[in-house]
């Protein structure tokens, strides 16, 4: 049987397949149905850096209210543990998540500042997380914010994180950045041993009778992955880290792809939440199938072989590409068009 395990993040996995952050994984009993599924790790939900700021504000509130007055105050303020939900309900998740299944956990954490970040990132490690994941979120409104200000930031946020742990650090980035490259080179100096490529954001909505602006929700469709193969295979064999991929990973062919790109594993979510979980063995059997039938006796060899440092022709890669792809397509001229 051909041979499907990958390394990522120092660690060898069964398969390709890690369950990206979703609330599926928020049930002890669909992390061991991930694990049975052929699941290689499970990235738990993330915890949001706005859930521990809320948290730390309103505790400020309540033991400040009143007790400039009357000592008697201090009687009505409420149980320390109401406040920690969030924090302890996590840590709490993941050590209960690491004693369920033999697969690697990997603890999330969704911000923008560094925060809290550092210590949490401990407690995590703590908790049991065999890697941590920063999922970051670098949403610029100030005009006079720079791009190298916000790149700088990151950097420093993961670079502090990393001195703190010993697990090892991935960062799941935007693909907005002006220079991935040179950002991915910095990261990994930084001390990250894994980018993962790329966040999906969710744009808000316009409701033109009511006029407001409404959250937006979709799932990811395989038409999402072409940027994310795109980048993973400019970005193999400049990097001594490895590449997750996740957005459009819905079929065996995806993996595939993202792995022939450069990829070491890649991120499923969406289509865990439209065909269930059991879609991860139906992937996985298409995947061991495909590779038999070409004579592979592993995945990993075939890790990179359409990147760009592997394919003699780069100009799909390069600019010259967009000058072929509009040259190509000719227009039909429609009846009647003058």
């Amino acid at each position: 049987m051909t041979e499907i395990s990958m390394q990522y993040l120092g660690m060898k996995l069964s398969s390709p397949i890690v369950v990206s952050a979703t609330p599926l994984s928020e049930s002890i009993a669909n992390i061991r149905h991930m694990e049975d599924a052929g699941a290689a790790a499970i990235v738990l939900a993330s915890l949001f850096e706005e859930q521990l700021t809320l948290e730390s504000r309103a505790l400020d509130e309540d033991l400040s209210r009143g007790t400039e007055s009357y000592a008697e105050s201090l009687g009505y303020l409420p149980e320390m543990g109401n406040y920690r939900m969030a924090h302890e309900g996590y840590l709490d998740h993941v050590r209960r998540a690491r004693e369920a299944v033999k697969i690697p956990i990997i603890a999330s954490l969704n911000g923008a500042t560094p925060g809290g970040w550092v210590r949490f990132a401990r407690e995590m490690e703590a908790a049991g997380a065999h890697a941590i994941e920063l999922n970051t979120f670098a949403l610029v409104t100030d005009g006079r914010q720079t791009s190298t200000q916000v790149e700088d930031q990151l950097v420093e946020l993961v670079g502090r994180v990393v001195k703190e742990v010993t697990v090892p650090v991935a960062v799941k980035l935007s693909q907005s950045y002006t220079s991935l490259p040179h950002l991915c080179g910095r990261l990994e100096e930084a001390g990250a041993r894994a980018v993962v490529l790329f966040n999906r954001f969710y744009q808000p909505d316009f409701d033109i009778e009511t006029l407001e602006v409404r959250p937006t929700l979709h799932f990811s469709t395989p038409a999402e992955l072409l940027p994310r193969l795109h980048w993973a295979a400019i970005l193999f064999g400049h990097l001594e880290g490895d590449i997750s991929i996740t957005g459009g990973v819905h079929a065996a062919e995806d993996v595939l792809k993202a792995v022939m790109a450069g990829g070491s594993v890649v991120e499923m979510a969406s289509a865990l939440h439209l065909y269930g979980i059991d879609h991860i063995r139906r992937v996985l059997g298409d995947l061991r199938f495909w590779l038999e039938q070409r004579e592979y006796a592993t995945l990993a060899e075939t890790r990179g072989c359409l990147s760009r440092r592997c394919v003699p022709d780069t100009s799909p890669y390069d600019r010259g590409n967009y000058i072929k792809t509009l040259s190509s397509y000719s227009l039909r001229q429609t009846k009647g068009a003058f």
